[in-house]
């Protein structure tokens, strides 16, 4: 594997902390309290963005049903954390864009025609659809929409898939005013040659989009995940403390995130800046101990 690029050495990573990914597919109902106080921990510990809710069917994602009572109670105050809500369609959108605390409105485009179905009960088409009418929204009350390139890597559903068909949904995507958009790696397949392959490609291509990776990795294959796609310009990755976490709509068994001490620890060993409190950090890895049982 080549070197770290000495060009992005000199830049810091953008850092998106994920307990909504975390809690979306846990068995047990976590309170609404021990969802709160988590949560609150984490935004003192400097993330860019939390993911930390979602707007969508309750029926769907029963763990997250009470986001609307979580997000009041989240203290902001000195905090440079920005908050990222998940939503699925219009409704969900509607809901979340009236909360003054988001700034971000997540939404999962699937280039896996059988994913998209399966996740958002639409096609890719009528989701394409969809995404517009989300944008406007997030225009009208200063939002930022960001999309997440689902199955960005490969599926396991015999859907066609090639690197160059995730390209052109970026560009597509971009087309219609999306300025973030991240790759997702959402049942774990990617491989260090697609993951290069994309990104050498998105990133000199598109110089104005903020172009992430959010992977899903067994804890053999992580670093090798954010290594490459590093290399090839990527700053901008999406993690969870302790790993925890994955899709409960793609397959029965759930492939983790990458844990976010892992991407600390590798930044710190390729001497990449990082504005973290490493106190909050550590509290934070010992609450989830107690949240996710």
């Amino acid at each position: 594997m080549r070197c770290v690029n000495t060009f992005f050495m000199n830049n810091t990573v953008t850092l998106v902390e994920c307990p909504r990914d975390a809690m979306q597919g846990w068995a047990h109902f976590i309170p609404t309290a021990n969802k709160v106080s988590y949560l609150n921990a984490l935004l003192k510990v400097g993330f860019d963005v939390l993911d930390c809710g979602s707007f969508v069917s309750a029926k769907a994602i029963p763990q997250l049903a009470d986001t609307k009572e979580v997000i009041p109670q989240l203290d902001l105050s000195g905090s440079k954390t920005k908050l990222l809500a998940i939503i699925a369609n219009t409704k969900g959108a509607e809901d979340a864009v009236v909360y003054d605390e988001i700034t971000y409105l997540g939404f999962p485009f699937s280039i896996s025609e059988t994913f998209q179905m399966r996740n958002t009960n639409k096609t890719i088409a009528q989701s394409l659809t969809q995404v517009e009418a989300i944008r406007q929204l997030c225009v009208a009350h200063k939002k930022e929409l960001i999309i997440y390139i689902s199955m960005g890597f490969g599926n396991p559903y015999g859907d066609p898939y090639n690197a160059d068909v995730a390209i052109n949904w970026v560009r597509q995507l971009s087309q219609l005013g999306i300025r973030t958009i991240a790759m997702a790696d959402t049942v774990g397949v990617a491989k260090p040659d697609t993951i290069s392959y994309i990104y050498k490609k998105l990133v000199p291509e598109f110089k104005d989009l903020n172009i992430g990776a959010h992977f899903h990795s067994t804890s053999d294959t992580w670093e090798e995940k954010i290594q490459t796609a590093y290399n090839e310009g990527c700053v901008r990755f999406d993690t969870s403390i302790k790993g925890i976490g994955g899709c409960p709509m793609a397959e029965d068994e759930l492939v983790g995130n990458i844990a976010t001490e892992n991407l600390v620890g590798w930044c710190d060993k390729n001497h990449i800046p990082l504005q973290l409190n490493r106190e909050a950090l550590m509290t934070a890895m010992q609450m989830a101990a107690t949240v996710f049982i």
